[in-house]
């Protein structure tokens, strides 16, 4: 029994000569294409071991994987008439080294075969073909396949070619990689540049050719239908129409529409193409007919296209950065390693960030429930932008729910001044309400009035945010009901609420404001109804107010012109924003500047029998005519009262009741002694003014009329009146 290998190391295995690799690759058979892959099973476990490495008569190894192969390739046998010849060599396949420490140890086997003699013996009675080391097909009873072709053919396996064509890739590539020096690396890099610019210039070629062949004479599309199948088609369809089939010929109407021309058809005009893109889009977006052409109207025929597809896309979820809790910079790194990814929304928003994608529910977050961001679309902060409040002043917010731009106002104010949030919805106003407290605001007041009634309930203020309640035709991408259940009464009856909200809210401004007197009004619609010509009402019968520029970097400007009519110049200082163009739901942005008193005789204004504003005539009416007593004695079941005293009282209320409505007493007396002409009253109500005296009785009754009563208990009445 041989000495064994098993407890010798095993080394690593020499380099692979390629020179003998491929010598021997020629001299191997060839193998048959449909029998590539087969591989036969030796007899018998010892053969199988012992088969992996066996010497020849005339001294030489052959490394022959898996027990397949013979070690006897001097024999020859005949197979159909064929012979194989004696000097065919198997070549040597690569393996793995753990393979290989597999084989040597297998040959280390309790059976004690360790000499080559002894497994020459052994494998004598084993007939396998030539090919077998390189996994050739042999039938089990050790004939070979007739398909065998002599060493001489020059017919080559493919393997042969794959493994060949490797080796001398990886060559190439060596070579190249050699050849790459700084040297050279400047003619290699004028050499590709070559390339890609003859690739470009080709490419060029294409789209020049294939626009020539589409805007030829000839190349006119057929999309309009002979007037029979018109006819035909005006009755209601029940046929599910073909999508594809739409866009493709809104695609083509658009081209025609673009270069009518050439590409029209002889006979057809203008408005039968708009028709017929028109009752498509209708067909393919699912708008009505009135609103697909009040939108279409917009725009360009292109454009409008682009608009409506972008109204079927949602828009980026868009979060504000509450200031007074937190930093941008902070917030966006939390949210970063909570899984949410988010960039900046632009450059013209340092607060605003847009959210691609979230791990977690952003509505949610411990950062959400603290208050250091809101949910808000990235259109909203537009208006609160342009209104620029200031710190301490007084802000109103006339349609303030939910609370995004109040809020927003809020840290702009840095919780100084006053803001006081209106909206009529009482519902609504309790979400108002839970976001002011998430976000940490403390300067606001909620209140619930309709604003209509708010020149009346309280005025004054410094600067006045409007986004009036629309069609919400800029926002059908979140809600797709509006392509359907939007009529012409509707675009009748918002814009008439629209008007009158706007004049309150020009009224309510203090035109005598040294940091403010602005007015912004915004809409969620693209409508020039509920723009443009509210705004050009508004400059109508305001003659006390103007357009100023809105402060926004970006946006299209409002229309000075539109389907006949005409508006303001000034109107190009309104903005625009349209889905398709800034990524952001439709808006409207307007701000006036208020620069004087609204007039009495203005529209909307209430005014008196003498012309007074409805301001002073809205005022609590009080009477306060002297009272006479019957035979000049003071007779009452109280003993009497002091007249100077009490009327002490009803003016301190009087005036109480004015500041709480956010006016001033002393302007208003002022203004009233000038409508009434007398100039002495005005001398002495200002002396009044400056010494802060009440005054005297005298000088009361001068200023104050009190209606007659004959009988003492007019006086108990009125001394309860007073005490109320």
């Amino acid at each position: 029994m041989g000495v064994g290998r098993r407890m010798k190391k095993q080394g690593p295995p020499p380099p692979l000569d390629e020179s003998l690799v491929t010598k021997k690759r020629k001299d191997a058979p060839i193998e048959p294409a449909n029998d590539r892959g087969k591989k036969r099973r030796t007899e018998g476990g010892k053969n199988k071991r012992a088969a992996n490495q066996i010497e020849t008569k005339k001294g030489k190894k052959l490394a022959i994987p898996n027990g397949h192969g013979t070690a006897e390739p001097k024999k020859t046998k005949a197979v159909n008439g064929k012979k194989i010849p004696k000097k065919a060599v198997i070549p040597p396949v690569e393996e793995d080294d753990d393979s290989l420490d597999d084989e040597d140890t297998n040959l280390d086997d309790a059976d004690g075969i360790d000499d080559p003699d002894v497994m020459e013996d052994e494998l004598d009675g084993v007939n396998v073909g030539g090919l077998d080391a390189l996994g050739s097909a042999s039938d089990s009873d050790g004939v070979e396949d007739d398909e065998f072709v002599d060493s001489d053919s020059d017919v080559v396996d493919s393997d042969t070619e794959v493994r060949k064509g490797m080796w001398s890739e990886d060559e190439d590539d060596d070579d190249v990689e050699e050849k790459l020096t700084a040297a050279n690396i400047e003619g290699l890099s004028r050499r590709l540049d070559m390339q890609k610019a003859i690739e470009d210039a080709e490419a060029q070629a294409e789209l020049e050719e294939a626009a020539l062949q589409t805007n030829i004479a000839g190349d006119r599309p057929k999309i309009l239908g002979d007037e029979s199948e018109d006819d035909e088609a005006t009755g209601p369809s029940l046929i599910t129409p073909d999508l594809q089939l739409l866009r493709t010929r809104v695609a083509d109407t658009i081209r025609v529409l673009d270069d009518f021309a050439k590409l029209a058809e002889e006979g057809r005009s203008r408005a039968e193409y708009t028709a017929q893109l028109l009752k498509d889009i209708c067909a393919y977006y699912g708008y009505s007919s009135f609103l697909a052409e009040k939108l279409f109207n917009l725009f360009t025929p292109r454009e409008a296209f682009a608009f409506f597809e972008a109204n079927e896309t949602p828009r980026p979820v868009v979060i504000r950065t509450n200031t007074l809790r937190t930093h941008r910079r902070e917030l966006a790194q939390t949210l970063i390693n909570r899984g949410v990814q988010l960039e900046p929304v632009g450059k013209w928003s340092k607060v605003g960030l847009q959210v691609f994608e979230s791990q977690v529910p952003l509505g949610a977050t411990p950062e959400y429930l603290a208050g250091h961001y809101i949910l808000q679309a990235a259109s909203s902060f537009l208006p609160v932008m342009a209104l620029a409040p200031q710190e301490h002043e007084r802000v109103l917010d006339m349609a303030a729910a939910p609370g995004g731009k109040t809020t927003h106002i809020a840290a702009l104010m840095k919780n100084t001044g006053c803001i006081f949030a209106n909206d009529s919805n009482k519902t609504r106003a309790k979400g108002l309400i839970g976001n002011i407290h998430r976000l940490g605001v403390k300067n606001t007041i909620v209140c619930n009035y309709s604003a209509l009634e708010f020149p009346k309930v309280m005025g004054g203020f410094d600067r006045v945010l409007l986004d009036a309640p629309c069609s919400g035709t800029g926002v059908i991408a979140k809600d797709a009901s509006v392509k359907t259940n939007k009529t012409e009464q509707d675009f009748m009856r918002l814009p008439h609420l629209q008007k009158q909200l706007i004049l309150a809210a020009i009224d309510s401004v203090d035109h005598a404001s040294k940091t403010g007197g602005y007015i912004v009004y915004s809409t969620c619609s693209v409508t020039v109804e509920e723009n443009e010509q509210v705004v050009q009402y508004a400059l109508n019968k305001r003659p006390n107010v103007k357009l100023v520029d809105t402060g926004l970097t970006f946006g299209k400007e409002g229309f000075v012109r539109y389907m006949g009519k005409v508006f303001h110049p000034s109107m190009k200082q309104t903005r625009r924003y349209y889905p398709h163009a800034y990524n952001v739901d439709g808006f409207f942005v307007a701000k006036f500047k208020k620069t004087g008193p609204t007039p009495a005789t203005a529209v909307g204004v209430k005014s008196g029998e003498n012309g007074k504003l409805s301001a002073d005539k809205n005022d609590e009416v009080i009477d306060k005519t002297p009272l006479v007593e019957e035979d000049g004695k003071q007779d009452d079941d109280f003993g009497g009262w002091d007249e100077e005293e009490d009327e002490k009282y009803i003016e301190r209320a009087r005036k109480a009741t004015l500041r709480r409505k956010g006016k001033d007493p002393r302007a208003l007396e002022k203004a009233k002694m000038v409508a009434n002409g007398d100039q002495a009253n005005e001398d002495k109500a200002e002396t009044k003014a400056k010494d802060g005296s009440e005054g005297t009785k005298s000088d009361d009754k001068a200023d104050i009329t009190m209606s007659k009563t004959s009988t003492p208990k007019g006086n108990i009445a009125l001394k309860k009146r007073a005490s109320k």
